[in-house]
């Protein structure tokens, strides 16, 4: 079962998704760890396959600094949910 937080997490990265200003590169790899954190394995072991897509993202120089921004608060969000 999803906990609130992780889909608020969801939530806020589908939203990401759905704004026409990111590059089809960084809606793929958030589509990716959605999908992770949906595939109902162990929490800590979905988090950290979710960090391993997103982290590849925060080193793109083509990446607009707002995306970038809400990657990184993304990843915050995520990292909150380990042990």
């Amino acid at each position: 079962m999803i906990s609130e937080k992780l889909k608020d997490i969801i939530e806020f990265m589908n939203e990401l998704i759905e704004d026409e200003t990111t590059q089809k590169n960084v809606r793929l790899r958030l589509s990716n760890a959605i999908a992770e954190l949906k595939n109902g394995n162990d929490l800590n072991t979905a988090v950290h396959k979710a960090l391993n897509e997103l982290d590849e993202l925060t080193d793109s120089p083509t990446m607009a600094s707002y995306t970038r921004s809400k990657i990184f608060t993304a990843v915050s969000l995520l990292e909150s949910l380990t042990c």
